[in-house]
C-alpha cells in the first residue's frame, strides 16, 4: 500500500540512534556528558577573552564567537534529543523541525565562516605583520563578524524555505536523532528536485567559497614562512596558527565524513554516526585545542578560575 499524502500538518518522530532502552540510557549519560563539557568548555573561553584585557584582539574576538556559534550549534540537536529519551517520546513537531533545520544550518554556516576569518586573520598577521593594527582594525573586524552572521542567516533561509512547499505522510519516522535536511528529504512524498538543487547551490557555494579563503590564505602563510631563515622563527609563525589548522582540519574532517558517508553507503546511520562527530564532538574539542595549544588563552584561563575560585 502506497503511502498517503496528509492534507493537513504531519506527525515527525525522531528514531534516534537506538530503541533498546539499556542502550538508550547509555546515550542519555553520553550525550548528556558531552553536552556539559561543550557548554562549559566554550564558556570558558569566552568568559576568559571577556576578562582579559590582554586577549581583546582580532583573533580573540573571532574566536569567542566561534565558540559562541558551537555553542548554539550543539544547542539546536542535543537538548532535544536528551529530552526524547528521557520522556520516552519521539515527537517532534512539524514547525520544530523546520525550525531546528532552519538554526542547525544558520550556526553550521557561521563556523564555516568564522574560521574562514580567522584564517585571514592569520594570513594578515604572518604574511604582513607590519601592517596588522592597520589591515584588521577594529571597524573591518566588526564588519567582517557582522558579514559572517548577515550571511549564515540569509544563507540558510532557502533551504527552510523551500521545504515549506513539501508534502508529507501523515507520519514521517526520520532515522536520525535530529531533522537534518538532507533525511527529511528523503522522505518527502513530494517532488524534491528544486530542494535538491537549492540544497547543492547553497553547500556548493557556502562550502567552496569558504574553504577556497582559507587554502589560500594557507598556502601564503607557508610561502612567507618557507623564506624566514631562522628554524625558531618558522616554529614561532607556525605555533600562531596551529590551534586553528587544527579545528580547520577537525571541522571539514567530520563534514567530509558526513557527505561521504551519505553518498557511498546504503544506509543512513554511517551518517548518523558521522554527524554526532561534527554536531557533538568538534564543538567539544574546539575550547581543548585552543586551551591546551595556545599559551595565552591557558594563562586567561588560569587567571579566571583562580578569581572564580577566590571569590568569596
Amino acid at each position: 500500500m502506497e503511502p498517503e499524502n496528509h492534507t493537513g500538518i504531519p506527525e515527525f518522530y525522531l528514531l534516534g540512534l537506538s530503541e533498546n532502552p539499556e542502550i538508550q540510557s547509555a546515550l542519555f549519560g553520553l550525550f548528556l556528558s558531552l553536552y556539559l563539557v561543550t557548554i562549559f568548555g566554550n564558556l570558558l573561553i569566552i568568559l576568559a577573552i571577556v576578562s582579559d584585557p590582554k586577549l581583546h584582539t582580532p583573533m580573540y574576538l573571532f574566536l569567542s564567537n566561534l565558540s559562541f556559534s558551537d555553542v548554539c550549534f550543539t544547542s539546536t540537536t542535543v537538548p532535544k534529543m536528551l529530552l526524547n529519551i528521557q520522556t520516552q517520546s519521539k515527537r517532534i513537531t512539524y514547525v520544530g523541525c523546520i525550525t531546528q533545520m532552519y538554526f542547525f544550518t544558520v550556526f553550521g554556516l557561521l563556523d564555516n565562516l568564522l574560521l574562514t576569518v580567522m584564517a585571514y586573520d592569520r594570513f594578515v598577521a604572518i604574511c604582513h605583520p607590519l601592517h596588522y593594527t592597520v589591515l584588521m582594525s577594529p571597524k573591518l573586524c566588526s564588519q567582517l563578524l557582522l558579514l559572517a552572521w548577515l550571511i549564515s542567516i540569509l544563507g540558510a533561509l532557502p533551504e527552510s524555505l523551500t521545504a515549506l512547499r513539501l508534502s508529507f505522510c501523515a507520519v514521517v519516522e526520520i532515522p536520525h536523532y535530529f531533522c537534518e535536511l538532507p533525511e527529511v528529504l528523503k522522505l518527502a512524498c513530494s517532488d524534491t528536485f528544486i530542494n535538491n538543487v537549492v540544497l547543492y547551490i547553497v553547500t556548493g557555494i557556502m562550502g567552496f567559497f569558504p574553504l577556497a579563503g582559507i587554502l589560500f590564505s594557507y598556502s601564503q602563510i607557508v610561502t612567507s614562512v618557507l623564506q624566514i631563515s631562522t628554524a625558531g622563527g618558522k616554529y614561532k609563525a607556525f605555533s600562531t596558527c596551529g590551534s586553528h589548522l587544527s579545528v580547520v582540519s577537525l571541522f571539514y574532517g567530520t563534514c567530509l565524513g558526513v557527505y561521504l558517508s551519505s553518498t557511498w553507503t546504503q544506509g543512513s546511520w554511517a551518517g548518523v554516526f558521522a554527524s554526532v562527530l561534527y554536531t557533538v564532538v568538534t564543538p567539544m574539542m574546539n575550547p581543548f585545542i585552543y586551551s591546551l595549544r595556545n599559551r595565552d588563552m591557558k594563562r586567561a584561563l588560569n587567571m579566571l578560575l583562580y578569581n572564580l575560585s577566590s571569590s568569596p
